[in-house]
């Protein structure tokens, strides 16, 4: 006889619908969860609903804020001449923590990838275009993935922004082709922020 709980169940596919969590973890989550009380269980649940109605895109830059403006494009002291293009709100986090990088962020929220059905329009290509023809943007920073899809983007919105006399650079390759920004270290983040080329 099958031992299957549904409301267990039910719980472990939540878990296992989160990227790169498989069964094993999603099911130690669900223990993890039901050994909570049911106070702790509340406060973890408000916090997704939380989250989930309070957090919205920056009407600028298009990260994660809860304000109009995200805490980067409010702050007097970032510099707007510098803009580095991430593909999401995750990367701002990888980008911020190295604490070397004083510009400001544009996050496109994906990459141009025509066997996903994603093209242009679907990102934020529109609006960072509107941000470099402004005049305020002196250097607009490609900081996507070193991929096939990052690196066809990186181009594509090169393209488009060079005729507006701002200078387009990459980040260097200090971080490896087929890898996360999210994932590379500080050291890394450093070498390939200030070794950047101009596309």
């Amino acid at each position: 006889m099958a031992y299957d709980v549904a409301a267990l169940e039910k719980l472990i596919e939540q878990f296992q619908k989160i990227p790169s969590i498989g069964r094993k973890t999603a099911q130690r989550m669900a223990f993890h969860v039901l050994d909570l009380t049911d106070e702790q269980a509340k406060e973890f649940a408000d916090a997704i609903i939380d989250a989930h109605t309070k957090i919205h895109n920056c009407s600028l830059c298009h990260n994660l804020t809860e304000n109009e403006l995200c805490p980067v494009c409010a702050s007097p002291n970032r510099d707007r001449r510098t803009v580095c293009v991430v593909e999401e709100p995750k990367d701002v986090l990888a980008m911020e923590r190295m604490r070397e990088f004083n510009g400001v962020y544009h996050v496109l929220h994906g990459v141009i990838s025509p066997m996903n059905g994603i093209g242009p329009d679907q990102l934020t290509i529109k609006s960072l275009v509107e941000r470099a023809a402004s005049g305020v943007v002196s250097e607009i920073i490609m900081a996507t993935n070193p991929t096939i899809e990052g690196d066809t983007t990186a181009m594509y919105i090169s393209k488009l922004i060079k005729p507006f006399g701002v200078k387009v650079t990459r980040l260097a390759y200090g971080i490896p082709v087929g890898a996360d920004i999210e994932y590379a270290d500080d050291v890394t983040l450093m070498r390939a922020l200030s070794g950047r080329s101009e596309l």
